[in-house]
This record gives structure tokens, sequence and C-alpha cells, in this order.
């Protein structure tokens, strides 16, 4: 229940020393004094937006102060006191707030929307439930690692009716991984209160349905919060368990400032206002001893000289400077990108394009041995494809890992192993079922590394394709999901040797990189592949026939339907695989429109806004002075994919490209 005016705050000091106690007033007094500063200079038209915790201030620093400093938290907007609690310098803070080069994003985001490992923070996207799976994903580090770690991530409550929520908590709690969820209920999400959020009378209640802990603490007061969070890291360092934390307090300022308070009733702000951290624990020091009044205002004045000095320094740093080079450059994590030949004598075999994706994961496992596979069903069944079978007994379940039916969780969790130096592989059973996990790729994993510098090294596999008489949620090919997405890099190997090389090559690049295989593919096609290791590079296309009269260009299934149209029908054509398609070669594709100066781009995806688009708008863009004839697209019916091989089979671009191709060649 929580605490009334009618029911005092209880201060239990416990084993607590006066100076423990001087450190925690300090620590919350510090982000109420920048959020009164901050107020000000909003009024002044010196800040644009501002997301005030004040009210919620214990929460942040009482929790912060109980973790060991090398313990990651993941906090939210109202978190202030985690940022200052970590000790991050002021004038780096500031910065960040006002968008200057010198802040931790260097202009590119805004507000805590920004990590720093150095301090051991991660902070938000603004969706309100992805970073507790990364806080699942630092924690399952912590295990492997054998590290007596705890990860701490925040949510408000009216974050607590996201999915991103239920599958956090739930892959925790079936994985027994230390993350201690904070659920900050003040009441209101923006203006919704929580009667309207949910039905249970705690949040906490909700533990009960994973088979995790929960406890209700009393929000406001820090020593309550400090001890209780202290005890549970501590346990949680011992015997590794998720526990999920309700802090009932309230949200004294709109949700940020142009919001208002105005749906508040006045008697709940005013009974409050009565329970407000900072003044509440000040009282308690000062009735105590602990703390005298010409103590409390010479800290106040050296706390507030040095804000003053910090947002002084501020206004004097630099403002980012756009600069095309530098913005494209920081996109992608750097890498060496070159491909790697096979060892000296090494022998080939025979591989089937299933065997050769398979061949290049245990490779890659033998490599790197922080590399950890996740999805759904890969252990001991070996995935849906058997791609992973027999790779439990190799590497163990540790490395190799079954997973709930949550793809946010585990693309979430993959980037939280990623923070913690590990690589991690996701399978998704179909490339369909991505959807459900598209926020944590186009939003986490994409963004992370331009918006603060962090590696997001995740490899999203994705079994795709039709041809297969699979019906509309099994048989998509959705790279064009994933191509407008800046950060991701999508790879599409048409055959073995490339599906091996190239596997391996996104293993060792830092950046998150979708990539596609064909199901079709899977054991319709053999090839030789290289025993042992080497890498394809990434961005690098090939071509696969040579000719004059036309190119070709195209990939994964659409390198097949090509080679065999073109021999069918007779036609000299240029065949050009892209493998990559994001960064895709320009390079490439110049030189073969260059020598036939005629292009036809196929792919199996949908026609409009397919990939096939980017790339003739690019020879149309680029190279229209060597064109002889019209850019041409032979892609699908923009219908989804149908059921019954007749419909499958008119649903496919092979009799359109056919077509097309005869079209252009002889236009």
């Amino acid at each position: 229940m929580l605490t009334t005016p009618a029911q005092p705050m209880e201060f239990k000091i416990g084993k607590l020393s006066n100076d423990q106690l001087m450190s925690l007033y300090e620590r919350i007094l510090l982000p109420r004094l920048i959020e009164e500063k901050m107020l000000i200079l909003l009024r002044q038209g010196k800040i644009s937006k501002w997301f005030s915790g004040i009210g919620q201030e214990a929460i942040a620093v009482g929790v912060t102060s109980a973790l060991e400093p090398d313990e990651i938290i993941f906090p939210m907007h109202r978190n202030l006191g985690v940022f200052t609690t970590r000790e991050m310098p002021l004038v780096r803070l500031f910065s960040q707030w006002q968008g200057k080069l010198t802040g931790f994003t260097k202009g590119r985001d805004r507000s805590f929307h920004f990590g720093a490992l150095d301090y051991h923070i991660v902070g938000m996207i603004s969706h309100l439930g992805p970073q507790l799976a990364l806080a699942d994903g630092v924690a399952l580090a912590h295990k492997l690692s054998e590290e007596k770690k705890v990860s701490v991530a925040f949510t408000g409550e009216g974050g607590t009716s996201e999915g991103d929520f239920h599958e956090a908590l739930n892959v925790a709690a079936v994985r027994e991984l230390p993350v201690i969820f904070i659920v900050e209920n003040n009441g209101y999400g923006l203006s919704t209160p929580v009667s309207e959020q949910f039905r249970c009378e705690h949040i906490a209640d909700r533990a009960k349905g994973y088979g995790m802990r929960s406890v209700i603490l009393d929000g406001n007061n820090i020593l309550e919060v400090y001890q209780a969070i202290s005890q549970l890291a501590e346990e949680l360092r011992e015997k590794p368990e998720p526990v999920l934390v309700e802090c009932k307090t309230f949200r004294m300022r709109g949700h940020e400032e142009a919001s208002g308070v105005k749906y508040v009733p006045k008697e709940l702000l005013e009974t409050w206002a009565q329970k407000d951290p900072v003044v509440n624990y000040e009282n308690f020091l000062l009735s105590e001893g602990i703390l005298t009044k010409e103590k409390s205002e010479a800290i106040r004045k050296e706390l507030k000289d040095r804000i003053n000095a910090a947002w002084k320094e501020t206004e004097a740093q630099p403002e980012p400077q756009p600069d095309e080079a530098a913005e494209l450059a920081d996109v992608y994590a750097p890498s060496e990108n070159k491909a790697v030949a096979p060892a000296s004598g090494a022998g080939k075999k025979e591989l089937r394009f299933v065997d050769a994706i398979s061949d290049g994961l245990r490779t890659a496992m033998q490599r790197h041995d922080k590399l950890v596979l996740m999805g759904q069903d890969i252990a001991e069944y070996g995935g849906v494809f058997k791609i992973t079978e027999g790779f439990v007994n190799k590497f163990g379940r540790e490395r190799v890992r079954n997973t709930p039916l949550c793809e946010s969780a585990i693309i979430g969790a993959a980037l939280g192993l990623s923070l913690k130096g590990y690589k991690a592989m996701v399978e998704m059973q179909f490339a369909d079922f991505v959807s459900v996990g598209f926020n944590q790729i186009v939003n986490n994993l994409a963004k992370i590394h331009y918006r603060w510098g962090a590696n997001a090294d995740v490899v999203v596999r994705m079994p795709c394709g039709g041809g297969v008489a699979a019906g509309p949620f099994h048989s998509q090919t959705t790279e064009a999901w994933f191509t407008h997405t800046p950060g991701l890099k999508v790879v599409y190997p048409s055959n073995s040797h490339d599906a091996k090389g190239l596997l391996l090559a996104s293993f060792e690049d830092p950046n998150p990189v979708m990539f596609f295989e064909h199901k079709a593919l899977y054991r319709s096609i053999s090839g030789e592949v290289p025993e042992g290791f080497y890498t394809e590079e990434i961005g690098k296309a090939k071509v696969v026939r040579q000719g004059a009269d036309v190119s070709v260009i195209t990939y994964g299934m659409g390198v097949h339907w090509a080679l065999k149209v073109c021999e069918e029908e007779g036609i000299d054509a240029e065949i050009l695989d892209l493998r990559t398609l994001l960064p895709y070669d320009r390079e490439a594709i110049a030189d073969t429109v260059k020598k036939t100066n005629k292009a036809i781009v196929l792919h199996e995806a949908t026609l409009t806004s397919g990939f096939g688009a980017e790339i003739a708008a690019y020879i149309s863009e680029n190279l229209f002075e060597y064109l002889d004839a019209p850019v041409a697209r032979a892609a699908s019916l923009d219908t989804p994919v149908p059921f019954a091989p007749v419909l499958e089979k008119n649903f496919m671009p092979v009799e359109r490209f056919r077509r097309k191709l005869k079209e252009i060649t002889f236009y």
C-alpha cells in the first residue's frame, strides 16, 4: 500500500553509517537542484524540452547507489539520478540535452536516449519496453562468464502494458537470469491513470505468473529503496534469478513540461507533495542531528555552484556542424571487411546449401568461443531445418539455446550480450516471424552505433522465400523491410560457397547483419565449399555468367531463375549476383551496365517498393548515358504469397522475367 501523510514516512537507518546517509543526501539533492535549474532555463527558452523526475529521485538514486559501479543499468526519462550517481561529468550531460557536439550522441539523439558503457549505463529509446530484454542479455552474459553481477532495468507502469515487458520477464524467469526489473509506478502513463492501464491491484502481482519474486517499495523513501535493492542484488549475485520491484511514487510535473498536470486532481498533488522524497529525507537527517541547517545550506551552495559552472561551460561548447562524410561514417562500426582466402592446402567438399550454412555456423562457433546461438527449437531438435542438429553435443546448451516464442526479447537479449563483448546469432524460425521483433532490429540494433558508438554484434538468420506451397506467412522474402534501415547489413547468398563465406564474414563484422537464406535452395542445390575458415566480402557482388547483350541484376533464388531462362532463351546475358543488398555494390552494377548498355532487375519479393526499385533508380540516375533501353524490373505480383501451387507459380516472377528479358534484349 502507498504511504500517506497519515502514515508518516519511516526511515530505518539499519547498519548505515552517517557517512553513507550523508552521501545519499548529496546524491538525491543533486538531481533535484539540476531539475530546478533546467525548469528555469526552460522558461527562459534556453532549453527546448524537459522530462521531469521531480518526486521520483529516491528510486534512481537509491537503486544506483545500491549497485556495484560496473553493473549495467538501463534507465528511462525520469532517472537523472542514475546518471548523476554514476558521476557523469555535468558538462557532457548538459551538452547531451542541448544537442552539443560534446554530448554523448554528438547531437544525434536527445535527453536520456543514449548510453555510455564507461559509466555502465545503457539508455532508452522512445519505445517503452525494449530495454528490458537488453538487461536479460547482459544478465545472460554474467551467467555465461560466471560473474557475480546483476543488471537492472527501469520501466514505468505504462510500459508494463507492452509486450516487451511480458517477453523480457518470461525469458528472465525461464533462464533464471540475475535481473532486477524496476517499475516506477507514478500513477499515470502521460495522462492515462493506472485504472485504465491494468486490472490487478499491484503491478508486482504480475510476477506470480512468471514464477518470480516481487517486492513493493515506497519509492519516495530513499533508505527503503537503497536497503531493499542492496539486499536483492546481494542475493541475486549468489543465486541468479529475476525479481520484479514495484516502486510506488508520483510524478509531480507533467509527462513533459508542455503537458502540464491539469488532468491530476488537486488533492492528489497536495497529498504527494507532502511525500516529497528530498524534503522528507532532509528533515529526517535534521531531526536525527546527522545534518544541520548550516551544512545543508553549504551543500546546496556547493552543488548549485557546480551546476551553474557546468551550464556556463556547456553554453560555450560547439554546436555540431553538418558533415555528410562523418555522418555516414558513423552509421556502421568500423570493420575489416575483406575476403579471407581458405587456408593453404584446405580441401573442398560438395555441400548442399543447407549444409554449407550449418558448416559455416559450426566453424564460427569454433572460432569465436563467445558466440551464442539462440532460437526456437535450435538445441536438441536442431531447428526446423536441422541446421543446428548436433550442435548441443558439441558446444553445449549454454551456447546453443532454445528460446520461448518471443522474437523481440531474444533479439534484445542478443544486443545485451553484444554490450558485454559476446557475439550472438538469432535464428528466425521463418523470416516472416521477424515482424514481431521488428522494433528491436530497426530501432535498437540498427541505430545504436550511430547514436552513441556501441556495437550490435548480432546476426539474424532469416529462412525465407516461396516455391514450397507454404502460404502467406511462411513464404515471404522481406529484405526490403530492412534495406531501408541505415545501420543494418543485409546479406542474401545464392549458392553454397557464398552462403558459408558470407555467413562467416557476418560473424567477423561487429554490425548487425540480416542474413537471408532461401528455403527452397536448402536441399535443391549443392556446390564445392572450402573446408575450414574463409570469408566472402560483404558488399561485393559477383558476375556468375558473362554476357554482352543485357545485364541481369539479381540475388538469391533470382540467380537460378536467370541462369535457367537465359539458357532456355539463348540470350547472351551477363548475370550479376548482388549477394549483399545493404550496402550494395554500385561499382559492379556500373561495370556491367556500361558493358551491355541494357539492364533488368529480378527479385522474388513483390514489385512495388521492392529492392529492385532502388537498383533501377540508381542505374537511371547515374548511368543513363550508357543505356540503350529503359531499365526493366521483374518481380512477384503485388499480393500476399498464395498457398495453392498453381497460384504460387503465377505469383512468382519467372514468366514475367522471361517476357521482360526478351523485350529489353531486343529493344
